[in-house]
């Protein structure tokens, strides 16, 4: 089979749709049906305006909290928590039975602990001044 090797420096929409397809097709084969479903809360101001929320999705039992967001003049009044434990009675719906999610911050680390979340890996030098880490939570 002949190959050539593009690299490509900014979004390549085409070529991202075609590798997902593939992996897609791979995983599906190889470990079958994956149930992947999204998951969004948005958190909407008194006009309608999204203002931050969660972002995510379930698959293979799991939820995924890949993005969540309280405005800083919000923060503090519980909203975290909430959002936290909606998407979580979602997934538990669907078939859950974990939850993991990823962190940069200090302040939602410390969040996600309170919310039951437990540390199951970190990148200590992920950068100048602070650490990738993984969180999981049992559903059960």
């Amino acid at each position: 089979m002949h190959y050539d090797i593009a690299l490509a420096d900014g979004a390549d929409d085409s070529a991202k749709a075609a590798i997902l397809a593939a992996l897609k097709d791979y995983n599906l084969q190889r470990f079958g049906p994956a149930e992947w479903k999204e998951l969004v809360i948005a958190l909407k101001d008194k006009d309608g305006a999204v203002i931050g929320g969660l972002s995510g999705h379930t698959a293979r039992g799991w939820l995924y909290t890949a993005l969540l967001f309280i405005p800083q003049e919000l923060r503090g009044q519980g909203l975290g928590p909430k959002l936290l434990g909606m998407a979580e009675d979602e997934a538990r719906k669907r078939g859950c039975t974990g939850a993991y999610i990823d962190t940069m911050s200090p302040d939602a680390l410390t969040l996600y602990q309170k919310c039951g979340y437990e540390i199951f890996g970190a990148i200590g030098d992920f950068g100048p001044d602070y650490a990738m880490t993984y969180l999981k939570k049992s559903l059960v």
